[in-house]
């Protein structure tokens, strides 16, 4: 089914829907013992939450998460890790009409197709970005585990939203330290300029009642060389299709990306060397990973996201029924930039699969 995440040792499976009693996750062959600091997993729900209405939706939620299983006086105990989030401030009559007509570039028409029409309308139902919460959740967990156990740790900024782009300090990798202190900054940038220019452009778009999209960035710290495999079951396969999962989510690359295309060789491999007795490359350009292998370098990749679909500006769409366009504008409280919350939940998907990779080969190392 589409909504388990099928990993090789963890996997996670998403219910409910936007406008339904609560959304949650189920998620088993997560490892035993870890400490689960609430707190953190309070701070990273709160990342994903709208906080300011002029650049983000205007539905609130308490975003309470109810542990049902799998922890015990804040120790992980190897069953299945259950839990809800309630959904509280719903408006379903904004949603009534999307049967007949459905939002241009939403999965409105083909989910209605794909289920005979028996789907879940109200807010996008199953297919709404609401169902992101509980991945949130599931990957503060992730990220508390893979601290504890591998010593890696997960960070990301906003690069771009429309055509403003975020430059990191000096023009070099940031560390993690510096990563996660824009993350109570109302858009998680480096650059202040960039931020004021990026809120203005997002104000302005909901003020047209329009949207934007833009690119996020991600980066994975202290990864060991050796992990994963070649082909199928490369690093980028699996965590490009973990980025897919992500509502909005329309392409990936890693390190340079497609900025490759304009480079000669010469100019992008990345050139072996020691650093602190260890082996390292001078450069990253490849995001730390070749012929599917991480090499110890940072991990890093970039996702774009779509402008959100639902806007209120008038759009003609198909009228299921009449067989006849008409004009459509959309209802309810949507995000004129998916992007700033969208910063959590990509962290938390990267964070989630990385787990999945450490904790097979560490499998594998105690089988050899």
């Amino acid at each position: 089914m589409g909504s388990i995440y099928n990993g090789n040792i963890i996997k996670t499976s998403l219910f409910g829907e936007s406008h339904g009693e609560s959304v949650g996750i189920v998620i088993d062959g997560f490892p035993h013992g870890i400490k689960v600091d609430n707190s953190f997993i309070e701070s990273e729900m709160n990342r994903r939450k709208s906080k300011n209405a002029n650049i983000t939706t205007g539905r609130l939620e308490p975003d309470d998460v109810k542990i049902l299983s799998g922890i015990l006086n804040d120790i992980t105990t190897g069953m299945p890790i259950a839990s809800i989030i309630e959904n509280t401030n719903k408006i379903s009559g904004d949603y009534e009409n999307l049967k007949e007509n459905p939002r241009p570039s939403h999965a409105d028409y083909t989910a209605s197709v794909r289920y005979n029409n028996f789907n879940d309308i109200r807010g996008g139902g199953h297919f709404s970005a609401r169902l992101t919460a509980p991945i949130v959740f599931a990957g503060a967990l992730a990220k508390t585990a893979l601290k504890e156990m591998f010593s890696i740790q997960v960070a990301g900024h906003i690069k771009q939203i429309y055509d403003i782009l975020d430059i990191y300090p000096n023009n070099s990798m940031p560390t993690y330290e510096e990563f996660i202190k824009n993350y109570d900054k109302t858009i998680s940038v480096f650059s202040s300029d960039a931020e004021s220019k990026m809120i203005a452009k997002i104000e302005d778009t909901k003020k047209n009642h329009d949207s934007v999209g833009g690119i996020i960035t991600l980066v994975a710290f202290n990864v060991d060389a050796g992990l994963g495999d070649p082909f199928f079951s490369s690093i980028e396969s699996r965590v490009a299709s973990a980025m897919f999962a992500v509502p909005a989510v329309k392409g990936v690359e890693f390190g340079l990306g497609f900025n490759f295309a304009n480079k000669y060789g010469s100019e992008c491999n990345d050139l072996f060397t020691l650093k602190e007795n260890k082996v390292a490359t001078k450069t990253n350009n490849n995001g730390g990973i070749n012929g599917g292998i991480s090499n110890g370098m940072p991990i890093v990749l970039s996702v774009v996201l779509k402008p959100t679909p639902s806007i209120a500006k008038e759009q003609i769409t198909l009228n299921m029924k009449t067989k006849k366009d008409e004009a459509l504008s959309i209802k309810g409280r949507h995000d004129p930039s998916v992007i700033i919350r969208a910063l959590p939940i990509l962290e938390s998907m990267l964070a989630i699969t990385l787990l999945d990779i450490n904790l097979e080969m560490q499998c594998r190392r105690r089988n050899a």
